[in-house]
């Protein structure tokens, strides 16, 4: 039998499994969620929804998936709610980012009886040079199309060990999705040449994979996003990579509040490009709905700023 169908009492959050709910997040105990879709489908967790559509892509319709962080949401600082630790009792498998993304992750896996993928196992890390975070690895390692196959490759070895009977075509829907990551690496790559400026800056530091593997210098504000806004420090810094480097344009991010990015223009005559999505995807009628359709824009975006 599967390991997928487990029985339902398992599954069901006793009196004390809720109390322990109660002492992680110190508030009352939600209710019980509704029942899940009884289709069969083992249901696949992720923590956020880039993650999310990349499980859909690669499931092809064989699971549910579902992301515990909504779209739009902060995932670095998530906090999670008892809603969430309920409705996380159904899940078959839970996919994370790693690298110290979700840094509410460990505390709600506590509490959840489902095993958990990492998927950026296997990424060469770059370590943060700088700040608070200094000497961690960066986390945001699928906005590289390169280093983002390793992320289809272990969803793909993930959802076949879940699933075996569906396991040809997982693999399938991820050698599609490979190559056309091979693909966007390939056309970003063509695209820069004869840029302006092979330098990269935006808001948060979430493109030093990308950077890294296109062969891009990097700047940016602050190297993992907090509530701060940017100190003057690190505004000057900056100023001064755009400015030394002649770059035309600098980028923020969707979920980030670009008041520090608009000094470094004004202070360099830099145009602020358009708005970079990495920790979520957006609506469905928005520029980003996918997890393909999120690389594809951001490195469209970019090659647009360094133009010629």
């Amino acid at each position: 039998m599967p390991k997928y169908l487990r029985s339902t009492a398992r599954r069901r959050l006793s009196a004390g499994a809720c109390l322990s709910i109660l002492g992680i997040l110190l508030t009352g105990c939600a209710a019980p969620a509704p029942p899940q879709d009884t289709d069969g489908r083992p249901l696949v967790l992720t923590t956020f929804s880039v993650l999310a559509d990349l499980a859909d892509e690669v499931g092809g319709g064989h699971v549910r998936v579902e992301s515990i962080t909504k779209i739009g949401a902060e995932i670095h600082g998530y906090e999670p709610t008892p809603s969430d630790l309920v409705g996380a009792q159904d899940a078959d498998l839970i996919l994370d980012n790693g690298l110290g993304l979700e840094r509410w992750f460990a505390r709600f896996l506590n509490s959840v009886d489902a095993p958990h993928v990492v998927l950026s196992e296997g990424v060469d890390p770059v370590d943060i040079r700088s700040g608070d975070y200094s000497g961690l690895p960066n986390p945001h390692a699928w906005m590289s199309p390169v280093a983002a196959q390793t992320y289809v490759a272990n969803t793909v070895a993930a959802l076949s060990d879940l699933d075996p009977a569906h396991a040809a075509e997982y693999e399938a829907n991820g050698r599609r999705l490979t190559i056309e990551l091979e693909e966007i690496a390939t056309d970003f790559r063509a695209g820069l040449q004869g840029a302006a400026a092979e330098a990269l800056v935006t808001c948060e530091g979430a493109f030093s994979y990308l950077a890294r593997d296109v062969g891009l210098r990097e700047a940016f504000i602050w190297p993992v996003n907090s509530d701060a806004e940017g100190t003057p420090r690190q505004i000057r810094e900056v100023i001064d990579f755009v400015t030394e480097h002649d770059v035309p344009t600098v980028f923020c991010e969707s979920t980030i509040n670009p008041s520090a990015q608009e000094q470094v223009a004004a202070a360099t005559g830099a145009t602020l490009g358009g708005t970079l999505y990495v920790d979520s995807l957006s609506e469905a009628d928005g520029p980003v709905p996918g997890f393909l359709d999120l690389i594809r824009y951001d490195l469209r975006v970019i090659t647009e700023g360094l133009a010629p």
